[in-house]
C-alpha cells in the first residue's frame, strides 16, 4: 500500500474532524470520504460559499447531484481519510456552528463527548425559537394537491399555529411574540413532514438514491437535442420579429419580441449553468456566458455563484440570497429581527423604509417584479467589477470573458439600438421599459416556487430530499405551456435532481410523485393561478404581522397598555 493510499484509508473520528474544523480546515464528508477542501475554495467555479455551507456535513447528495462523475473524481483528490458508520452533521461555521479545539477536546472523556454531540443532535430536531420558521400562507387554495399520508392540518390557519398571533398579544415584548410564533410554526412543520429521527431520514435518503439510479437507467439525464431544435426556431422567430419591427419603424412594438427572446433564452442559460445540455463544464458554461452576457447583459457566473448557494440552503432566511429581498419583501417574520445574511455578509436592516414597504408588499409584488431585471444588472456588475468569482483554476478567465460580453451587450443594445436606432427620448424610454418589464413572468416564476413554502430550519438530521421538497413547490400546467415556464414549473424536481435537462423534467415528475407517496413527504403542486394566490396570501399575512408589530411597538413606546 503506497503512502497516498494509506492516507486516504485513514479512519477519522468525530473528535478529530471537529478539531480540524476548529483549526480552520474545510472538512466535508462525501460518500464516507473525508475531504479537506481548503485548497479548492479559491478555485471552485461555483464559489467558495457553496463549499462553506457543507463544512462538517455529510454532503453526499448535494455534491453528487451537482457534479458529473468526472468532476467527482477530481474532488476525491482532496480525500484525507474516511469515516465509519453514520455521520451526524455539524452546523457549519458559516451558519454559526461552534467547534472545540484539540486542546479543549483532550479535556473531555469519550463518554462525555458522545453524550455532548448526542444532546446536540437531539436539540437540532426539537423546536427551538432560535431556528428559522415556516410561515405558510394564511389562505391556501383547496386546489393545491399534495401527496401525503396521515391526517395533518391543511395550513397553519387550520391548526393551532394560528392560536398565537401578534394581534393576540398587542403589549408583549417584540422577541417573545416572534419566538412564540416561530415555535408554533416549527411544530406545524414537524407535524406535516416525516419524523426527523435518523432511521426515518436514512430511509428517505436510501430511496432517494435508488430513484436516482432509476432516473439514470431511463436516460433522463440525456439532453433531447431535438427539443433544442424547436427552441432555436422559437428564438429565431423572436429575434427576426424584433429586427423586422425595429427596421420598419415600429420602435416601441419591437421591444415585445426582444423581451420574449430574453425571457426564453434565460431557460437555456439555466440549463447550461447546471451542465444540463452537453454535460461538459467548459462547453455549457461558455454557452451560458455567451447567451447571458453578450445577448442579455446579465452575468451567468454571478448567477451560478448565487444559485448554488440557493440550492444548498433553500429558503433559509439567513443564508439563501433568493429570498433576501429586504427592504422590499419579507416572506417570514424572521426578517423583522434584522438578520445577518451570510451570503451578502451584512445585516439586512429592518429599518423604517422596510417597515413601511413590507406592510404593503402583497400590492407591490407585481410592480416590483416588472423592474427586477434592472437589479440583475446591478448584481452582475458588482460580481464582475469587484472580481468576486474565482481568480484561479478552470474558471479564472470567466470574469474577463463576461466583462467583454458586457461591453458587447451595451454596445449593441444601449448604443446601437436604444441610442442610434430608436428616435426620440419618449420612444427610447418606452422601448427600454417594455423590453425589461415583459420579462417579469420569469421573475414571478422564480419566486413563485419558494415564497409560499417553508422557511423552517429543521435541524442537522433532516435529509437533503425532504428539505428540498419542504421548501419548493411545482406548478401544474398543460404540456403545451411548458415552453412558457421553461422547466421552472418543475422546481421541486429540479431541486432534487438539478442536472436533469428541463425537457425531461415532466417525464421525471411521475417518478418523484411515487417517491413522495412511498416515503410520506407532501409533494406541493399548485396551478399557476393558485400558486400566485398562495404567494400573495403569504406576503399579505407577513405584511399584516408587520403592521401589527409596528402598532405593538408604538403602544409600548407610548406606555399605553389599555389600562385606564
Amino acid at each position: 500500500m503506497d503512502r497516498q493510499t494509506q492516507r486516504k484509508s485513514r479512519i477519522f473520528t468525530r473528535r478529530e474532524i471537529e478539531a480540524l474544523i476548529a483549526s480552520g480546515r474545510s472538512i466535508v464528508i462525501v460518500d464516507g470520504r473525508v475531504l479537506k477542501a481548503d485548497a479548492w475554495l479559491p478555485y471552485h467555479p461555483g464559489g467558495d460559499k457553496a463549499i462553506r455551507h457543507m463544512i462538517g456535513r455529510d454532503a453526499t447528495d448535494e455534491v453528487q447531484r451537482f457534479h458529473s462523475a468526472q468532476t467527482l473524481e477530481l474532488a476525491y483528490r482532496y480525500q484525507i481519510g474516511r469515516i465509519e458508520g453514520r455521520w451526524t452533521n455539524f452546523v457549519p461555521p458559516i451558519q454559526g456552528g461552534q467547534f472545540r479545539t484539540q486542546e479543549e477536546l483532550d479535556k473531555i472523556s469519550e463518554e462525555e463527548y458522545i453524550e455532548s454531540y448526542s444532546e446536540q443532535e437531539s436539540i437540532s430536531t426539537v423546536s427551538s425559537a432560535d431556528q428559522s420558521p415556516i410561515f405558510e400562507p394564511a389562505d391556501q387554495s383547496a386546489s393545491m394537491r399534495k401527496r401525503n399520508t396521515g391526517n395533518i392540518p391543511r395550513s397553519p390557519s387550520d391548526s393551532s399555529i394560528s392560536s398565537v398571533d401578534l394581534d393576540d398579544l398587542p403589549t408583549a415584548p417584540k422577541m417573545s411574540v416572534l419566538d412564540a410564533r416561530t415555535q408554533q410554526e416549527i411544530d406545524f412543520d414537524k407535524a406535516k413532514y416525516p419524523s426527523l429521527d435518523p432511521d426515518t431520514q436514512d430511509n428517505i435518503t436510501r430511496k432517494y438514491r435508488e430513484l436516482q439510479k432509476r432516473i439514470e437507467a431511463k436516460g433522463l439525464y440525456r439532453c433531447r437535442y431535438s427539443s433544442y431544435g424547436i427552441e432555436l426556431i422559437r428564438y429565431a422567430f423572436f429575434f427576426g420579429s424584433f429586427v423586422y419591427l425595429l427596421r420598419s419603424g415600429w420602435y416601441v412594438t419591437s421591444a415585445v419580441p426582444l423581451a420574449c427572446l430574453w425571457h426564453q433564452l434565460a431557460f437555456t442559460v439555466h440549463d447550461a449553468g447546471h451542465m444540463g445540455i452537453t454535460h461538459n463544464f467548459h462547453v455549457d458554461t461558455t454557452l451560458a456566458m455567451i447567451i447571458a452576457n453578450y445577448v442579455g447583459g446579465l452575468s451567468a457566473c454571478w448567477w451560478k455563484y448565487n444559485h448554488n448557494v440557493h440550492h444548498l440552503v433553500t429558503n433559509s432566511p439567513e443564508h439563501d440570497p433568493d429570498i433576501e429581498y429586504i427592504p422590499f419583501f419579507a416572506i417570514t417574520h424572521r426578517f423583522f429581527e434584522s438578520l445577518t445574511s451570510t451570503y451578502y455578509e451584512r445585516v439586512m436592516e429592518y429599518d423604517a423604509f422596510a417597515k413601511f414597504l413590507v406592510r404593503f408588499q402583497n400590492y407591490t409584488y407585481y410592480p416590483i417584479m416588472l423592474f427586477a431585471r434592472f437589479n440583475l444588472y446591478r448584481l452582475g456588475w458588482t460580481y464582475i467589477l469587484l472580481g468576486q468569482g474565482p481568480k484561479k483554476g478552470p474558471a479564472w478567465w470567466h470574469r474577463y470573458f463576461e466583462l467583454v460580453g458586457q461591453v458587447f451587450f451595451w454596445t449593441w443594445y444601449g448604443y446601437g439600438v436604444v441610442y442610434k436606432t430608436v428616435p426620440g427620448g419618449w420612444n427610447r424610454f418606452l422601448f427600454v421599459l417594455i423590453s425589461h418589464a415583459l420579462t417579469s413572468p420569469l421573475h414571478v416564476q422564480i419566486t413563485l416556487s419558494h415564497f409560499a413554502m417553508s422557511t423552517t430550519d429543521m435541524g442537522a438530521t433532516e435529509s437533503f430530499p425532504q428539505k428540498m421538497l419542504r421548501t419548493t413547490m411545482d406548478v401544474d400546467c398543460p404540456e403545451w405551456l411548458d415552453f412558457f415556464h421553461g422547466g421552472l414549473q418543475f422546481q421541486a424536481i429540479h431541486h432534487l435532481y438539478p442536472r436533469i435537462p428541463r425537457h425531461n423534467l415532466r417525464r421525471t415528475q411521475k417518478l418523484v410523485q411515487d417517491f413522495c407517496n412511498d416515503v410520506g413527504i407532501p409533494y406541493a403542486l399548485y396551478g399557476f393561478v393558485d400558486g400566485n394566490k398562495a404567494v400573495i396570501g403569504k406576503l399579505a399575512d407577513v405584511g399584516r404581522q408587520a403592521a401589527i408589530l409596528a402598532e405593538c411597538q408604538r403602544t409600548i413606546a407610548e406606555g399605553d397598555f389599555g389600562m385606564h
